[in-house]
């Protein structure tokens, strides 16, 4: 454009004359402020401020979590809902005082146990900057009332009561991280995804004593966006499509008698094919009548293999989060391996880790993946437990006497306040036998203490696990599919009605063998700062001694009127 204006100039001009010059060229306009230059802004502006107070912050931090994601799901044959969702919502971290001693302090005498609240707001599906700014100011103001009034009681409750016994900073100081990429964009065929859900949720009409059934699928792009006063500058994403299938049929007796599959992939194109899940809804539907059928475990004690799935969930439960090491700070926390570093706390053929820099294992795609904590650390490979003895916890910011930084496991749901968390979860041995070899080693097991039979625990839901004081400290894990495996060769018989229970140290005592074979259970995992993606690994374990206890059974009969014709 610029050419043509000069040659018109040049040919108006006065004959003889010299052309005019050319005007110069506008600068190039600046490009727009993204929303991380935005929130750094803000983020100076209110704490020049701030510092003025009487009592300034020492440490502000501001997340944005941005969230698109497709939900769908389907229920025999029909679709339920399909819906498409962007939002956006900031977190503001204000800590006054200093490293050593900040208004996140525990208050000793408060039983909630959990950690002091984050100022949060939702915020405009905008980087233009006024929006922004109205939203940061007013979460920042809120939040620093907060850490100001906090601080006051905290230092009033230290005066108040016994010397603590492990004293520690309340937070660890840390290098800044700057790193940001381009997020990745929401791929799915929705119209085709809505079709295979329908395809795929209908074979549990068949059968008129399936009571509930959903097939979900969540497709989902997070970013996350983190400055603070330290220097640190995120931008960081993470996708994650999932398969959820769930279906519940209720035996004569009342019980009712749940199955559950899941499927995680970082893409599309990693989800099972149309086969594989058209295979695995055939046998949910054929196992659930044979649950209905299945005879009721009667309270049993004695020795049992738990599959890798299982014992996955179980050491998740069980050993993780007592390595948490927020909880080596609470004082109503029962501390189980508080003063064990350096001690044997697992046989010396299993060694764990947790490892959120590691995406697969094997060929299986695992949740807990990331590349920074929720505090900006960036991820590492911890090992916890070495030959069976315990070297490390898992750390966030809040450090411990002899652990000063964090290495990386700072984890929250949005808008909660990060601690120690679980990422993935791995269970090594150094020992293992082929899957054949242990079933026949928990044959042995049987003979030797004069018992029937065992159990195998080849599939479980979850659980959930008690680690307070002032509560007796015992875990309770609930599986889906269970079999008996008697100790004359018998074929192996699918039982229903019970759950797995114990107490931490004695489970981990009993552990005597494992398979070579591992396999992972992908979940999310709801603690005390929300729920967060996890994995746990393991090979099956052989434990010499169990327990379970009858499972919750409802008293209502099966359906009285005759279930509709299903198309």
């Amino acid at each position: 454009m610029r050419s043509l204006v000069a040659i018109l100039v040049c040919l108006l001009a006065p004959l003889g004359a010299a052309p005019p010059a050319a005007p110069p060229a506008a600068p190039p306009a600046p490009p727009p402020a993204g929303l991380l230059d935005i929130l750094q802004t803000e983020l100076k502006r209110n704490v020049d401020v701030l510092q003025k107070e009487p009592v300034p912050p020492y440490f502000v931090a501001y997340t944005v979590n941005e969230t698109r994601s497709i939900n769908m799901s389907a229920s025999f044959g029909a679709l339920q809902a399909s819906m498409d969702t962007h939002a956006r919502s900031l977190s503001v971290e204000v800590r006054t005082g200093d490293y050593a001693l900040d208004s996140t302090h525990e208050i000793r005498g408060e039983m909630s146990g959990a950690p002091p609240p984050m100022g949060r707001a939702s915020i405009p599906l905008t980087d233009a900057g006024a929006p922004v700014a109205l939203t940061a100011w007013r979460a920042t103001d809120r939040a620093y009332r907060q850490a100001v009034e906090r601080l006051a009681r905290v230092k009033t409750n230290l005066a108040a009561k016994v010397k603590e016994e492990s004293p520690a900073p309340d937070f660890s100081r840390e290098d800044p991280q700057r790193f940001t990429l381009d997020p990745p964009v929401l791929s799915l065929d929705r119209a085709a995804w809505e079709t295979r859900l329908r395809r795929f949720s209908a074979p549990f009409a068949a059968d008129p004593l399936i009571l509930g059934n959903n097939f979900g699928l969540t497709a989902q792009i997070k970013t996350r966006y983190l400055v603070n006063t330290e220097g640190t500058r995120l931008l960081t994403a993470e996708s994650s499509y999932r398969l959820m299938v769930s279906a519940m049929t209720k035996a004569e007796d009342g019980m009712e008698l749940p199955i559950y599959a899941s499927y995680y992939s970082a893409s599309a194109e990693g989800l099972p094919t149309e086969e594989r899940l058209q295979k695995d809804v055939r046998e949910m539907v054929a196992t659930l009548a044979k649950l209905r059928a299945a005879p009721v475990v009667e309270p049993f004690s004695g020795p049992a293999i738990l599959s890798g799935r299982a014992a996955g969930v179980f050491f998740h439960e069980i050993f993780g989060h007592r390595i948490e090491a927020h909880r080596q700070k609470n004082t109503d926390d029962a501390q189980t391996f508080g003063k064990k570093v350096g001690q044997m706390v697992l046989p010396t053929f299993i060694s764990v880790t947790a490892d959120p820099t590691i995406s697969k294992l094997g060929s299986t795609e695992l949740m807990g993946h990331y590349d920074y904590d929720d505090e900006g650390v960036k991820a590492r490979r911890v090992m916890v437990v070495k030959a069976g003895v315990l070297e490390e916890f898992l750390l966030s910011r809040a450090p411990l006497a002899n652990f000063p930084t964090s290495n990386g496991h700072g984890r929250a749901a949005d808008g909660q306040r990060p601690v120690s968390r679980q990422s993935n979860l791995v269970i090594e041995s150094s020992s293992g036998v082929s899957p054949d070899q242990l079933v026949e080693r928990l044959r042995d097991e049987c003979r030797k203490r004069g018992q029937p039979f065992g159990l195998l625990f080849d599939h479980v839901e979850g659980g959930f696990t008690m680690t307070g004081r002032y509560i007796p400290n015992a875990f309770n894990v609930t599986p889906v599919l269970v079999y008996r495996v008697y100790a004359d060769g018998r074929p192996t018989e699918l039982v229903r009605g019970v759950d797995l229970i114990g107490t931490p140290l004695a489970a981990f005592g009993k552990i005597v063998a494992t398979d070579n074979r591992m396999d992972t259970f992908n979940g999310m995992c709801g603690a005390e700062s929300g729920p967060v993606p996890i994995s746990a690994s393991s090979p099956a374990l052989l434990v010499s001694e169990v327990e379970v206890q009858k499972k919750p059974k409802s008293q209502d009969t099966l359906p009285i009127l005759a279930a509709p014709i299903r198309k």
